[in-house]
């Protein structure tokens, strides 16, 4: 490597850390945990898919235009296009919404692709693999999305495989590959990933929902809220009845369910893999405490009335961090978070049926 790419590779990867922290409060704890060369990669990672969540979630955006700046990033992605050509061409079309962090991104797309480059090949094939299916997935979904929600579990399971259960995927062969312990449960923790995914994405949705009111999308499914009257366009306008309040507890259930798949997962891996542990327990930890605030408060109306306090985020990071190492007591401190929250009706599945989707 030249004294120049040097450099531009240095001035990547402290644009890379610094730009975590402003994009994400959750993975800016969880992800300096993990081992340095892992640590880079999941990092691109990360920003590589708020980099196609931009574009999914941009109110200027009609449904041919983000198809067409996903299909640009995917061609970046696998080097057939330039990234500068691509930033050009979609920060004037940005909503004057658009946080500011995220105009920076996708300004500097070129910094995130440089480090993305310069990764192992085995990082480089799951990055875009993820990118691709998640970009395409979501695009298939929001295209098609309003506020009457949607039709039932199976396709809340299709979107959340798509927004989650990919990443989940991509990180787990990102952990084998930087882990020969963790290698050797490949197969197990590849069947839990897009559970784990779904877990964490649930629980999103469902703090999310009025945000997603307002950008004119439901996520929640409506099978689930049956003995509704009225509102076939607006679920959310249902929030007081009754057979709502049951919906929303239901799918608390489903999420909790997943979750503890999540926990099983992040017992599959090594004790001695302490960072990817933390990794996952402080986010598993962070979800189950949201959807008790969820639980709780069923009638909230805005996301930040079940966000979970500073104070709790402290008690879950130490407490998981003590405990990383040890299965029995991990075990006991998730049972601790998920008391009064309800049990699912019947076991989440894996959502391995979204493996056969990721193609299209």
């Amino acid at each position: 490597m030249s004294a120049t790419d040097s450099a531009a590779l240095r001035r990547a990867l402290e644009f890379q850390d610094a730009m975590l922290e402003h994009v994400s409060r959750t993975f800016a704890l969880t992800i300096p945990e993990l081992p340095g060369p892992l640590r880079r990669s999941v990092t691109n990672a990360y920003l590589l898919c708020r980099i196609a969540d931009t574009i999914e979630d941009d109110h200027a955006l009609d449904a041919d235009a983000k198809r067409e700046h996903s299909e640009r990033f995917i061609a970046v992605l696998a080097g057939r296009e330039a990234a500068t050509a691509f930033s050009a061409a979609l920060a004037p079309r940005l909503s004057a919404h658009t946080p500011e962090a995220e105009r920076e991104l996708i300004a500097r797309t070129d910094d995130v692709i440089t480090v993305t480059h310069s990764l192992p090949a085995a990082d480089r094939s799951a990055l875009e693999r993820c990118v691709t299916t998640m970009s395409r997935g979501m695009w298939a979904c929001q295209s098609s999305a309003d506020t009457s929600g949607l039709a039932t579990v199976a396709e809340l399971d299709q979107y959340c495989y798509y927004v989650a259960g990919v990443v989940g995927e991509m990180l787990t062969e990102l952990y084998c590959s930087h882990s020969p312990d963790t290698a050797r449960h490949r197969d197990r923790l590849m069947a839990l990933a897009p559970s784990f995914g779904q877990g964490l994405q649930m629980t999103n949705i469902l703090k999310d929902m009025w945000e997603d009111r307002r950008r004119g999308v439901c996520w929640l499914p409506r099978e689930v809220f049956t003995g509704l009257d009225g509102h076939p366009d607006d679920l959310l306008a249902a929030l007081d009845a009754p057979a709502f309040r049951e919906g929303l507890r239901h799918l608390v259930g489903i999420a909790r369910g997943h979750l503890a798949n999540a926990r099983d997962y992040t017992l599959l891996v090594p004790g001695t893999e302490l960072g990817f542990r933390r990794f996952c327990l402080w986010a598993i930890g962070l979800a189950l405490l949201t959807l008790r605030n969820i639980h709780r408060q069923p009638g909230f109306r805005e996301g930040r009335a079940v966000k979970v306090s500073r104070r709790s985020v402290r008690i879950v990071t130490a407490t998981g961090g003590a405990l990383a190492g040890w299965n029995m007591p991990l075990k006991a401190l998730h049972g601790w978070l998920a008391r009064g929250l309800p049990a699912p009706d019947e076991t989440p599945s894996y959502v391995r049926r979204g493996v056969a989707m990721s193609g299209s």
